[in-house]
């Protein structure tokens, strides 16, 4: 998969970042998706035991034979300390790294991280889709920010997920029962199409497959 160069170094200090993401912030557009979107990759990473690597994992999904169609790994060294609200510029070159090695090009990125429900409305996911110029999604364990009312304990239950009176992502519950996740528009999406989406990827478990699969490629990878 092509991937345009990157319009910023990674070795950057932490107020670089900072402004990285509010320039970068701008570019991203939230709007429906043309068609199907039926190709996913799913993103997630994991570090070394000491820190200084970051493995990628990058899983391509058919969601209309809810197949895995590609796995690809990649690591990189750490070059950015741990800043909450900065993760990207920590695991997105071997993120990078794994899309790159991708032979079919995705239709969207799902990534285990937050979208625009994040502090300069510039999350991982916003980060992603605007470098490699594609729809994307994230799709979080946790909430980094924003306030919201249980939703309904029903898988399809959802609440909005706000600050200000902002709508900045979904808290979703993609299995009765279970804990909910919270779904953000990363890039070219809108908060509709993210939650079907999820909720279309996730018919066994709490986690969509194609980040559920790339958090195991990545566990495994890293305890080799």
């Amino acid at each position: 998969m092509h991937i345009p160069r990157v319009p910023h170094r990674w070795r950057l200090t932490p107020r670089q970042a900072t402004q990285v993401q509010r320039s970068l912030a701008g570019r991203v557009r939230v709007e429906a998706p043309e068609g199907e979107l039926r190709f996913v990759a799913g993103l997630d990473a994991a570090f070394s035991a000491d820190g200084r690597v970051c493995w990628g994992a990058a899983v391509l999904w058919d969601r209309a034979a809810h197949a895995v169609l590609e796995e690809r790994l990649a690591a990189r060294p750490v070059v950015f300390p741990y800043v909450p609200g900065l993760l990207s510029f920590r695991e997105a070159p071997a993120l990078l790294g794994a899309l790159r090695k991708l032979q079919r090009r995705p239709e969207v990125l799902m990534c285990d991280g937050q979208g625009r429900a994040h502090p300069r409305r510039f999350g991982i996911a916003c980060h992603l889709g605007i470098l490699c110029d594609l729809p994307s999604l994230g799709c979080a364990k946790s909430r980094l920010i924003g306030r919201y009312a249980e939703p309904l304990a029903a898988r399809g239950g959802r609440a909005e997920l706000t600050e200000g009176g902002e709508v900045l992502g979904t808290v979703l519950r993609t299995q009765g029962g279970r804990k909910p996740l919270f779904v953000s528009v990363g890039h070219k999406l809108d908060l509709g199409t993210a939650e079907a989406l999820v909720l279309a990827c996730a018919p066994r478990y709490r986690l969509p497959e194609p980040t559920r699969l790339a958090d195991r490629l990545v566990a495994r990878a890293r305890l080799a």
